[in-house]
């Protein structure tokens, strides 16, 4: 199975939910529907709705219900990259400018909101209060990781649990949620619902390793941004904190001066120390086991084409290379 493959499955589906985008970005505040459009038009990899999708068709969902709810976890996790882009200054997502850059820091901030806010009125609409629980716990906890994440900003100790304490937060959490909402439409029974979620989390941590490492390792032209951002921005992630661990002293040295002023310049002393302590090694290892244990919550379901996606999708969160 390809990723091709995998699309072709839910190619219906996801035309439906591309449809309810554009509906629902649709307001008489020209910014709104114009930077809503560039968004969407932006690409990506669609990874949450599409998990969402197969797991609705996995439990036998054959119905249009599963296609709003899949544009809401999109929405939700294209309001977090405005929020994200603001807050970083970033100038670069997926190969062309962000939003941030053409419209301006408030517009995106608002145009956030605007996603937020339509993502619950579509709820509403669905009617289904365990779904709004879900998703109202997913967007608290998001937004919880972010503020942490950015109090850890700059900080050349921060430990191994304290990061996976936030990308566990602001990354897997939308993974889980679009994975359990996708059993909650099938009313399955609890392990099966569990086994979902639990799969949904662990294929989003594997997925945020998986970009940590690859902030150091790919060029912008294939990952859309520029590589060592994540430095420049003050992040200390896992290839970061090996380094540290693992490091001469003399080398921590240079990390630690990473983190202060002139970033950029030290980009290659600090790629090169993380290549000779192994921390991408490391880090991409820790992202294979999570990927697999993922594969393993799927054993609670009979075979078939959706399931096989769906494990397709874990793996391919770690051997992709943007």
């Amino acid at each position: 199975m390809d990723f091709d493959t995998v699309k072709g499955l839910v190619e219906a589906d996801m035309q439906a939910v591309n449809r309810v985008i554009h509906e629902q970005i649709q307001s008489g505040v020209p910014t709104i529907p114009a930077m809503g459009a560039y968004l969407i038009n932006a690409g990506g990899k669609r990874l949450r709705p599409i998990i969402l999708l197969l797991a609705a068709r996995m439990g036998g969902e054959r119905g249009p219900r599963p296609i709003p709810l899949a544009a809401v976890v999109e929405f939700i996790h294209s309001a977090t990259l405005l929020h994200d882009d603001v807050v970083d200054g970033s100038e670069l997502r997926r190969n062309h400018a962000t939003a941030n850059q053409l419209w301006g820091n408030a517009a995106a901030v608002l145009v956030g909101d605007f996603l937020y806010a339509r993502s619950f009125e579509m709820m509403v609409e669905d009617g289904d209060m365990r779904i709004m629980a879900t998703m109202a716990e997913a967007t608290s906890v998001i937004s919880q990781g972010e503020v942490a994440q950015l109090e850890n900003a700059d900080d050349p100790d921060l430990d191994a649990e304290a990061y996976f304490a936030v990308i566990a937060a602001k990354t897997a959490k939308l993974f889980e949620a679009a994975a359990r909402i996708g059993a909650i439409v099938n009313a399955m029974a609890p392990e099966q619902e569990s086994a979902l979620a639990r799969y949904g989390s662990l294929v989003g941590v594997a997925f945020q390793l998986m970009d940590d490492a690859l902030d150091y390792q790919a060029e912008a032209a294939t990952m859309g941004k520029n590589p060592g951002d994540d430095l420049v921005d003050g992040k200390a992630t896992l290839p970061y904190i090996v380094a540290m661990q693992r490091a001469r002293p003399q080398d921590r040295e240079v990390l630690r001066a990473a983190l202060g002023d002139d970033r950029r310049e030290h980009l290659p002393a600090v790629l090169e120390i993380i290549a000779r302590t192994g921390a991408i090694d490391y880090t991409l290892q820790s992202a294979r086991e999570r990927a697999e244990a993922a594969v393993d919550c799927l054993r609670h379901f009979g075979p078939g084409p959706e399931r096989d996606a769906l494990e397709f999708l874990a793996r391919f969160s770690v051997q992709r290379e943007y």
